[in-house]
């Protein structure tokens, strides 16, 4: 037995049956050590320890893809920046969403976040992701963030935007980022209507259909709706969180007070009823932004 064994297994007080113990132990841990097994073992666990957590902020153009969330076989947010980070890394990196955008739908301000252990820092990760994707995403922003960040855990809230281009004539260019809408709208009971989403409310009769959640209260921050360079109206609301299609089915309902086909006290009784068949039809979704999200 070498002298540096022996020495540590007397120091522990080894009695001389234990010794064969100690010794075939100690063996059996040298033999181990030389394994492809044990390799593996200590180079996941430096990687476990070294596991960084990248916070994206993201913009994208909704027209060409389906959505965020990854999906087989078709162009999606989520897909493309993690294709983008396969390269950069060499590995599979997972991309989490402050949450899911349809198909069509436009974000300034989306935000992800993905864990990692790399040694490439947050600087060019923002260079080599947007040389990667395509020109219609693009990441404004990363940068790194605490361990536990969860980027639609954490969200406090978030605010939606949606575009109409209200005018007689048609837009040749920008066509693909608001509603068009020959008829006048009315602001004013459209704004009447809105002070009825204000507050936490049941949003049942908003929600998409086919879509079902176990809760369907959110609590609506701010909602309002306005003129911008005449021709546009931009409904903007802020919540805690919102069901599918709850943003869109706000704005066709809306339309419906805009045009004098319901009135603010009918807006006020769909929402309450909790029926969706009650609520006006879908906004398309390349009017819809996602700007940002507060955390």
């Amino acid at each position: 037995m070498p002298k540096k064994y022996k020495k540590f297994l007397v120091s522990a007080g080894a009695s001389t049956g234990g010794c064969l113990c100690y010794y075939l132990l100690l063996i059996g841990i040298i033999v181990f050590s030389k394994t492809q097994a044990f390799k593996e073992l200590t180079k996941n666990s430096l990687i476990l320890i070294m596991l960084k957590n990248f916070r994206l902020t993201i913009e994208y153009d909704g027209t060409l893809y389906h959505g965020w969330q990854r999906q087989k076989d078709r162009r999606t947010i989520q897909g493309e920046i993690e294709k983008a980070l396969k390269i950069m890394t060499k590995k599979r990196v997972v991309l989490t969403g402050s949450g899911r955008t349809d198909a069509g739908v436009h974000a300034v301000g989306q935000v992800a976040n993905f864990h990692c252990g790399t040694k490439i820092v947050p600087e060019a990760f923002l260079k080599g992701i947007n040389s990667l994707i395509q020109k219609d995403i693009v990441i404004r922003d990363c940068r790194l963030i605490d361990e536990r960040f969860h980027a639609r855990y954490d969200a406090f809230s978030k605010t939606y935007r949606y575009r109409i281009l209200n005018r007689k004539m048609p837009a040749a260019i920008g066509s693909q980022y608001a509603w068009f809408i020959r008829k006048e709208l009315k602001l004013d009971p459209m704004r009447r209507a809105l002070q009825h989403i204000i507050g936490t409310h049941d949003f049942k009769a908003f929600e998409g259909t086919g879509s079902p959640r176990s809760n369907t209260v959110r609590s609506v921050i701010k909602a309002d709706i306005f003129k911008k360079n005449t021709d546009f109206l931009i409904f903007e609301v802020t919540a805690d969180g919102f069901l599918r299609y709850m943003v869109r089915n706000i704005v066709g309902t809306l339309v419906d007070v805009g045009t004098g086909k319901i009135t603010p006290e009918d807006f006020k009784g769909i929402h309450l009823s909790r029926n969706r068949s009650s609520a006006g039809k879908t906004a398309p979704p390349h009017g819809l932004f996602l700007m940002h999200v507060r955390y």
